[in-house]
């Protein structure tokens, strides 16, 4: 059972990269080369996935909307004038997901979960972010991911990735070692509400005086890590149940971690994780969430949640990860979308 694990390992992997980088079919061809375009890219990740659910996300195809509100503690406004990180609430509607490009699987084949809002301030910009439960990115360039992903596409006959292409693959690029690393001594946890979530890429928040700072930025959960038990395990749909149990009996609470860069730290490199505990962090308030949807007809279901959309006073790095988000998401969007509409 623990070889098929770590056999099935580097497709979940992917299903991370590809849940949460896209971009724009023309931008990879013009900066890389020879480089592929969205729409190959989101066909790779429909073949790593086996097929594509019509209607449904190409990645992390399962999940539930999520409703409530983030209550700004106003700390924040010293390293970024966005409206949403002032003292006071702003609305909030998000997505909870796990990896994996099959709507119906089980919830412990997803071991990593995604969290994806979307904060609307009182001016109007909206500050759209999607995160991780692991810290760090697998690799640290589109043409990564690309290679990646013909590496995990399954076996002909089997229920995973060959293993000697995916070999092959770490091989070529050992700074997927820290993503390894991370996933083998992180349990996936029990629940939702007890996952933390993280940027993963550095951005750069500006303040009302024109100041830059490098951050990266964290979920951290106040209920206490748990991992996940055996008859959790077992359950194909513990996720969304325990989800809506939990909001159920009170709301599920998140602490906004800003954590700030010191020079040196990499800024362009999602496979290298900052030391937290030796770095300054803002606590910039408090996520509320205080009730879930189905997905199916939930008001996160026509929402590609695209992190570049981003308010006054954040903006990306120049990690090349970051310029590749926007198309595979508009591309998996726009595929979807087509489909829902028949077409």
């Amino acid at each position: 059972m623990k070889k098929r694990h770590r056999l099935m390992f580097p497709l979940a992997a992917v299903t991370l990269a590809l849940g949460t980088w896209g971009y724009h079919a023309g931008w990879l061809a013009s900066t890389f080369s020879p480089s592929p375009t969205a729409a190959q890219i989101v066909d790779e990740m429909e073949a790593a996935a086996g097929r594509a659910h019509p209607g449904f996300r190409r990645n992390h195809a399962k999940g539930l909307c999520i409703t409530g509100r983030f209550d700004g503690s106003g700390q924040a406004v010293e390293i970024s004038s966005a409206q949403v990180l002032q003292r006071g609430s702003v609305p909030v509607l998000g997505r909870l997901s796990a990896a994996g490009g099959d709507p119906a699987q089980a919830d412990a084949h997803g071991m990593i979960r995604s969290m994806a809002l979307s904060l609307t301030g009182a001016d109007g910009q909206t500050w759209y972010t999607a995160m991780n439960s692991v810290p760090v990115f697998p690799v640290n360039t589109p043409e990564g991911l690309y290679e990646q992903l013909r590496a995990s596409m399954p076996e002909y006959g089997g229920s995973g990735p060959d293993p000697q292409k995916m070999n092959a693959f770490k091989q070529a690029h050992p700074e997927i070692q820290p993503f390894e690393a991370w996933l083998a001594d992180h349990p996936a946890s029990s629940g939702f509400d007890n996952t933390a979530f993280y940027s993963v890429n550095a951005f750069r928040m500006t303040n009302a005086r024109g100041q830059v700072r490098f951050v990266r930025w964290s979920m951290v959960p106040e209920t206490a890590y748990t991992p996940m038990t055996a008859a959790e395990g077992s359950d194909p749909d513990f996720l969304a149940f325990g989800f809506a149990h939990r909001v159920a009996q009170s709301p599920a609470r998140w602490h906004l971690m800003i954590t700030l860069a010191e020079p040196g730290d990499p800024t362009t490199d999602a496979t290298l994780r900052w030391p937290e505990e030796q770095r300054r962090q803002i606590d910039a308030g408090v996520l509320v969430i205080d009730r879930q949807q189905p997905q199916i007809d939930g008001a996160c279901r026509d929402i590609d949640f695209n992190p570049l959309e981003l308010p006054a006073g954040i903006e990306p790095s120049d990690d090349p990860l970051l310029l590749a988000r926007e198309a595979a998401y508009a591309e998996s969007h726009k595929r979807r979308v087509a489909e829902q509409a028949g077409h």
